[in-house]
Order: structure tokens, then C-alpha cells, then sequence
């Protein structure tokens, strides 16, 4: 069966309906369906352990997410499938992230998500630690005879120093993949969609997600750490935060790289790579300078 047509087969629906795919997704396949005249999102997605998605999770924290009043509602769920209510607005871009305007927003909406999910997140919780995403995805590539293996070592090595360089951190509950289309502005509110990652993490990886993805200015940087403690930003706050953006950007070049060998979507993983890679090594030299 297809994702469209297993879509269209979810006894959620009132009578027959024709899903409409939605582009840009990268890790599932999504549509709109419009039934009983009301719209609503179908995420079709199985567990994908290589890239550490457990739907059970998702789903978990996706509703907790919506208690908490940061993510539209989920109506139904089922082993694979997920329907939610479709939110009316405009998934933001890169330059819209980097709108001075805009930024501070969406920064109050991840401290939102960080401190208010927890409170309403039932059963088993799951834990997202970048440095150990990073170490499996390593050795899925060497069962999965990468061809980008002679890169492990030096990438390996560096996710080892950066581990050191961020330290102990505090625990929130992070989204950990804040790319700009996760997020939806309706005119009057900011949304953030997508919990596939979600897990308790340290602020700073998606602080530096938000900052990295979208190419903030290093100004913005600044600002996006200085709203959300609240405070000036310290060279050790600096430096730490510089580790895990860092850290960040490897492990979606690693992300990217694993997709290369197990995704059957048609997307260009291969020059998302190059694009992450190139990132990655300024954004580690920099981290490198600083100490």
C-alpha cells in the first residue's frame, strides 16, 4: 500500500476523501485532507530506528505539545499514521528566522515548548543527547558501507572535543530539528509542528539548531541566547552554546549522510551533505579559535 493510499483508508474519515501530498517534508510523507468540512495534516511513517524516530514517542510528546498550546491538535493515531488539525497559515523560511522582527517570537515559543511540555508529557520519556546521536549514526554507516567512511575519524574526533566543550548542561524538553518549516505563522500566533526528534536535551542544541539551520547572523546569535536566559551573555555561555551549534550542524551533515544509504524519499541527501559538511567545519574552526 502506498502512503497515499494509506492515507486515504484511515477509518478516522467520515466518507471518502482524496489526500493532497504536501511538499518539503524530508523524513515522512505528508498530506492535507479535507473531510466533514474540516482540513487536517497526515504524517504516514513507520518507526525509523537508523534516525532514532520511535512514533510512539512522537505521538507522546505531540500531544503534550498541544496541552501545552505550541502545536495543533492530534485527532487520531494509529501504528503509522498520524492526523492532526491543519493550521491556516505560512510555514516560515530561513529569512523569516532571520527577521529581527520575528526572532525574538520565535524564541519565546522553543523556551514555551522547553518548559511547558514536560508538565503534561505521559509515560516513558525519551532522551535526545546530540554526542550519542552522533556515535550511532557512526557505526550505521560502517555497517551501511558508507562511502562517506574515510570522513568518521576527524568527524568522530570532533564530536568528542565539542562533547567536552559544552559540559554539563541543564535538562529541557527539546524538539531537536528546528528547521524553519517547522514552524507556522497563522497572523496572529507562532506554531511549531513536527516532534519526530523530541526528547529531554539541553536548551543549547536547539538554541544553536534554530540559530544554525536558518544562518543567523552571529549578532543574532547572540540575541537568540540573551533572550531566552534572560541575561548578557557570558564567554562561557558563549563558548558552550558555540559547541553544541556546532554540534548541531554535524549532526545533521551525519543525518544527511545515513539518509544517503537508507531513505527512499527523492530528495538530494547528497548535496544536503555537502551543504552541512561545509557548515559544520566553519562553525567547528570557529569553536576552535574561541578556546
Amino acid at each position: 500500500m502506498t502512503p497515499l493510499e494509506r492515507a486515504a483508508r484511515l477509518p478516522f474519515w467520515s466518507g471518502p476523501v482524496s489526500p493532497v501530498p504536501l511538499s518539503g517534508g524530508i523524513t515522512n510523507t505528508n498530506f492535507r485532507v479535507r473531510d466533514g468540512g474540516r482540513d487536517y495534516v497526515v504524517r504516514i511513517g513507520d518507526d525509523n530506528l537508523v534516525h532514532g524516530i520511535v512514533r510512539s514517542n512522537e505521538l507522546a510528546v505531540s500531544r503534550a505539545a498541544h496541552a501545552a498550546g505550541v502545536s495543533p491538535e492530534i485527532v487520531h493515531a494509529e501504528p503509522g499514521a498520524l492526523v492532526m488539525r491543519f493550521i491556516e497559515g505560512r510555514t516560515l523560511t530561513p529569512g523569516d528566522v532571520r527577521d529581527d522582527a520575528l526572532l525574538p517570537r520565535l524564541v519565546d515559543l522553543v523556551a514555551k515548548a522547553h518548559r511547558e511540555i514536560p508538565k503534561h508529557l505521559r509515560g516513558p520519556a525519551a532522551a535526545f543527547w546530540v554526542f550519542h546521536v552522533v556515535r550511532d549514526y557512526g557505526h550505521t554507516l560502517r555497517e551501511g558501507a558508507s562511502p562517506r567512511l574515510p570522513l568518521l575519524p576527524d568527524l568522530l574526533a570532533a564530536a568528542e572535543a565539542l562533547e567536552r566543550a559544552v559540559g554539563p548542561v541543564e535538562i529541557v524538553m527539546g524538539h531537536n530539528d528546528l528547521l524553519a518549516a517547522n514552524f507556522i505563522d497563522d497572523g496572529k500566533r507562532l506554531w511549531l509542528i513536527d516532534w519526530d526528534y523530541a526528547g529531554f536535551n539541553s536548551p543549547l542544541f536547539d538554541l544553536g539548531g534554530l540559530a544554525s539551520n536558518s544562518e543567523v547572523s552571529p549578532v543574532q546569535r547572540e540575541a537568540i541566547l540573551a533572550h531566552y536566559y534572560g541575561r548578557p551573555v557570558s564567554d562561557e555561555l558563549r563558548y558552550r552554546a558555540a559547541a553544541m551549534t556546532a554540534a548541531s550542524l554535524l549532526r545533521e551533515a551525519m543525518w544527511s549522510m545515513v539518509s544517503e544509504i537508507h531513505s527512499t524519499l527523492d530528495f538530494d541527501y547528497g548535496a544536503y551533505t555537502a551543504d552541512y559538511l561545509a557548515r559544520f567545519e566553519a562553525a567547528y574552526a570557529a569553536v576552535q579559535d574561541m578556546s
